[in-house]
């Protein structure tokens, strides 16, 4: 795991033990940081002081996307393969509960204004909710014409879930009032990773086809594509600075030879 000065854009420190790291997600009250290994079916537990690793949570098959519900102090990990989420209680490090379900289970979220955590349900094209109170799953709404939906990304103030759907290639708006699907528009082929610029209200998708879809919200109702920007091949996930509103994309590989760099892309903001 890189880790990466965002006022430099410069590398401060390198993290190793984290095999296929799929997901990496950060505890701010603890200085710790949490990354889904799927190379050895472990969650890492990361000592920014030390910027090392000082534990790992065996859990199912392939760690994937996670979420951490603050004030509950419980990550949330999508054991993808293993069809299950696994709750870990970042006070002791240790798994506290896992929910199995009858899919695979995609990126999870948590929503800080609802007190809820969504998560896909890929095979199914259904995103439940579970609540981090009780971890207890509390509803499971389908996604409409979604197929597949993998990642997610939210917009809380405006109680929107934005989903990428792998299988027939589509960026889903979900109305977490109603618990309906009010929007689809197409992506590039490969969707992955999705991010929300609430700044900007800017929504992004990684595809590995060599695009970052990218999308306008006018209003919480109202979305129009802007266009697939041209990236490197197998792009599968990207980060945003809401602040400068600089989009981060690791690569692993440009023009057919395999790499690991960072491209910092900037917003183009239309007058």
């Amino acid at each position: 795991m890189y880790v990466i000065d965002l006022r430099t854009n410069k590398i401060v420190a390198t993290v190793t033990d984290t095999p296929g790291a799929e997901g990496v997600e950060y505890v701010p009250e603890l200085k710790k940081a949490y990354t889904s290994n799927a190379g050895d079916n472990t969650i890492g537990v990361i000592d920014l002081r030390q910027m090392k690793v000082i534990k790992k949570i065996h859990t199912e098959a392939k760690p994937d996307g996670s979420a951490y519900a603050v004030p509950f102090h419980k990550l949330y990990v999508s054991d993808e393969r293993g069809k299950a989420e696994a709750i870990v209680d970042v006070r002791i490090d240790e798994i506290v509960k896992t929910l199995h379900f009858d899919s695979e289970t995609g990126m999870p979220q948590y929503d800080p204004i609802a007190s809820k955590i969504y998560v896909n349900l890929q095979d199914q094209d259904i995103l439940a909710v579970i609540d981090p109170a009780t971890d207890e799953v509390v509803g499971r709404y389908s996604v409409g014409r979604c197929k597949g939906n993998h990642g997610m990304t939210l917009d809380p103030e405006h109680h929107r879930a934005f989903l990428a759907c792998e299988g027939n290639e589509l960026m889903t708006v979900f109305n977490l009032d109603t618990n309906q699907a009010i929007a689809f528009l197409p992506v590039a082929s490969g969707p992955d990773v999705i991010k929300f610029d609430p700044g900007l209200k800017r929504i992004y998708v990684a595809c590995s086809s060599g695009a970052i879809s990218v999308f306008q919200m006018d209003d919480p109702d109202h979305f129009r594509k802007l266009e697939d920007f041209p990236v490197q091949k197998k792009v599968h996930s990207l980060a945003v600075d809401t602040e400068t509103h600089h989009v981060y994309a690791p690569e692993q590989e440009a023009d057919g030879k395999g790499v690991a760099r960072m491209v910092v892309y900037e917003a183009v903001v239309n007058p």
